[in-house]
Parts: structure tokens; sequence; C-alpha cells
């Protein structure tokens, strides 16, 4: 469901329900704005954060003037029952839900296969993983995105690991899918995401906690997913 031609922001919200019904209050209205429902959030409320979320920001969208579809991930970051877990992706109103890459191939392969049963993207999270290109040549089906992704306690406690942009490349010049990058909050990263040839953006740090920047911080943001 996602436009190829377009690029995204990703925002992910990973603090209380009644925080990320706020931040969304606030949200621009923007085609190329993906709202993910974070892992946090999923354990501490189960499916009724998906089905929050998604309503928020369907009513959002449709309150305004602009004409495009809501999108919102669930990031799972499932590692077995796939099958089962998309379905409660699906059953949320997720548009896409997210795996881990680590997760075994068997889990993997059926993930993406139910995905494209219910009909809403698929997205492999690599995570940890230093050769994306390894788990892709393993599938029977590749997802709809593939997203590269530092950890926060990686970047906390390792100052020196670093987004693995150069992955980007490498797997485009491969496979015809998106490639989302997680793990960089600051313009400048942003920048280099979209200079390396991002076609998904993930922010979170700036989204934890509602502010009264967080329009001007969105807008900012936006301006550089070109």
């Amino acid at each position: 469901m996602l436009n190829k031609k377009q690029k995204y922001l990703q925002i992910a919200l990973n603090s209380t329900l009644e925080e990320a019904k706020s931040i969304i209050n606030q949200l621009p209205v923007d085609e190329r704005i993906i709202i993910e429902v974070g892992t946090p959030l999923i354990k501490k409320y189960g499916i009724q954060a998906i089905k929050t979320i998604k309503s928020r920001w369907t009513s959002k969208v449709s309150l305004s003037s602009k004409n495009f579809y809501p999108y919102v991930v669930a990031d799972l970051k499932t590692m077995d029952r796939g099958a089962t877990e998309v379905e409660i992706a699906y059953s949320g109103g997720a548009d896409a839900a997210i795996a881990l890459g680590t997760a075994p191939i068997e889990t993997l392969n059926i993930f993406v296969e139910k995905c494209r049963e219910l009909k809403i993207d698929s997205m492999i999270d690599m995570m940890n993983i230093d050769f994306s290109l390894e788990v892709l040549r393993n599938l029977k089906n590749l997802p709809d995105v593939v997203i590269l992704h530092r950890g926060v306690d990686e970047e906390q406690f390792n100052p020196e690991s670093e987004i693995p942009y150069h992955e980007i490349h490498r797997i485009k010049e491969n496979y015809d899918i998106l490639v989302s990058v997680a793990g960089g909050d600051t313009i400048q990263e942003v920048q280099r995401a979209i200079f390396n040839d991002a076609d998904i953006v993930i922010v979170w740090k700036n989204f934890y906690e509602s502010s009264s920047e967080i329009a001007k911080l969105t807008q900012e943001f936006l301006n550089e997913i070109k």
C-alpha cells in the first residue's frame, strides 16, 4: 500500500496511549507520515493500542481537507508464531506488521505469507544483523519493507555503533523493495538517510512525550523527506 515513488517519515509512539493521542492531535496532516504503534505500547496495552492509534489517526485525517489513507504500522517484533501475530496486527486495524530478521526462516516465511493473504504490508527489522541480504536470499517471498536498525540500547551503550546506511544500496541493487532506516533522530541523521536513498525514516525520541514543539519538529523532519 506504500508508494515506491514517495519518501515517508515514520513516527514511532512508545510511551502511553494518552501521550500517543495527544501527539497525534498535534501532528500536521500529511500523506508522508506513517504512524507506528511501538513495541512498548503493544506490550503494555495489547491490541487496544493498535485500535486506539489507528482510530485517532484516521479521525484526524478524515476531519482534514486532505484525502489520503491513514497508514499505521504495528511493531510486533515477531520472533515466533508469525501467522498468529500478523492476525493480531490485522484485527487491530494495522496496515503493516514488523517481524525481526533474527527470527527462524520458517517464521519469516509464514509471516510474509500471512501478510500477503490479509493484504497488509510485511516489514522485516534487521536489527543486529550484519548482512541483510543473507536473510532476504533465504526467504520464499520478499517482504514489502526491510528496516535497517540501530537499537536504542545499542546507541546508548555503544556510542561507536553506526546505522548501516551502506546496506541500503546493497539491498536495492538486488531487490525492488522499500528500505527503512531506524536509529537516528536528528535532522542530520534524517538527511543522511535520505541522501543514502532510504524510502522511510523512523524517528521516536522527539515523539516520546507530547510537547508544544511537536508540530514544528514534525514539519522540520518532513522538510527533509523529499
